[in-house]
């Protein structure tokens, strides 16, 4: 009888056995499949993190690059030699005669149209522009203790009529024939003078009147 038990409780052990074993093996592979679709879920907001922080990284070089092309952009020509500052008062003598003045950098600017002052490919100075010169040594002379730059600018024609070969060397002649005379003429001291000879390589129009590019700028330097 007892033989008998035990072998009816072994037989029940054995249909039991692989029924359980069944059992753990489905939970392990849906613990599996739960543990994978937890990673896939990860990665995917991961994904979706740096999507967001790639656009934004875009956005902002977009942002930099134009700050940068607009920093470099040159300003466009300026139509006239001078633009006169709101703060500048008004120069009767100077408006009267044609002569352009106002602030450039800190420092005042007397622009001295070639019309007014030398025939063409000429550095003689006109009656007219002798009669400039003394307006402008005045005002000059209300500014002591500076140091007056005196650059010829010429237009970028050939030269074609003139004793001199270049554009260069005509705007030193002019520039030169303008501080001799307000040096002989006006009381200014020489040793207060500077010549620069431009050329035709500081133009204030690339396109249109050339004639406003041909001119003498005295540049106030302040010590």
């Amino acid at each position: 009888m007892y033989r008998h038990s035990n072998r009816l409780l072994l037989a029940g052990m054995l249909l039991f056995t692989p029924g359980l074993t069944s059992c753990v093996s489905q939970r392990l592979h849906q613990q599996a499949l739960e543990e994978k679709d937890a990673e896939i879920r990860t990665l995917r907001e991961e994904r979706s993190a740096l999507k967001i922080q790639n656009q934004q990284l875009k956005s902002n070089y977009e942002s930099l690059h134009g700050q940068l092309s607009e920093a470099s952009t040159p300003p466009p020509p300026m139509d006239e030699p001078i633009a006169k500052s709101a703060a500048q008062e008004k120069i009767p003598e100077f408006d009267d005669a044609g002569i352009g003045y106002g602030m450039r950098d800190g420092n005042m600017v007397i622009t001295i149209p070639s019309s007014i002052t030398f025939a063409s490919g000429q550095a003689m100075l006109s009656k007219e522009g002798q009669g400039a010169l003394k307006k402008v040594a005045t005002e000059l002379k209300k500014h002591g203790g500076s140091k007056y730059w005196v650059e010829g600018h010429t237009d970028n024609d050939p030269i074609k009529k003139s004793k001199f070969q270049t554009n260069r060397e005509l705007s030193y002649a002019r520039a030169m024939a303008v501080l001799s005379y307000l040096v002989s003429d006006c009381g200014i001291q020489d040793d207060d003078c500077l010549i620069v000879a431009h050329g035709q390589y500081d133009p204030i129009v690339t396109k249109g009147d050339q004639a406003k590019n041909r001119r003498v700028e005295i540049v106030v330097h302040k010590h």
